[in-house]
């Protein structure tokens, strides 16, 4: 699967979000690496803790269809001028299985740029920090 073809996945996951108080949609396409990929959008909440991220929700997803070894993720918002990157508890989340997890941060244009996780999260708590 190409780069475009899993950002065009992660722009259709982001059409099911539910963002009424931030108006910041969001789609993810995590790709597993078997091939499969899984998506997530943002479903936000009035207690805003409650508010799960497209990234998380693609996680939760992936996790509970046995899935554990991840390829890429691909991240999208409409709204973002910017490269639209995971915050801070989504990469903490996603390091859980993978620091070296490619990340697609892709801008409401559709232009992106490419990171490795431990390139957006480089000090993380890890399962070594509890053994």
């Amino acid at each position: 699967m190409t780069d475009r073809e899993l950002i065009n996945i992660a722009v259709e996951a982001a059409k099911n979000s539910y963002a009424p108080y931030s108006n910041q949609s969001c789609g993810a396409a995590l790709e597993c690496s078997d091939g499969t990929v899984v998506t997530g959008c943002t479903v936000e909440n009035a207690a805003l803790g409650a508010t799960i991220c497209a990234e998380r929700a693609a996680l939760s997803c992936a996790v509970s269809r046995g899935k554990r070894s991840f390829r890429r993720l691909a991240i999208y918002s409409p709204e973002s001028l910017g490269y639209y990157t995971p915050c801070g508890l989504c990469r903490q989340a996603l390091s859980e299985f993978s620091t070296d997890l490619e990340v697609l941060c892709v801008r409401g244009d559709g232009r992106y740029v490419s990171y490795r996780l431990r390139e957006l999260l480089p000090v993380m708590f890890s399962k070594e920090k509890f053994q």
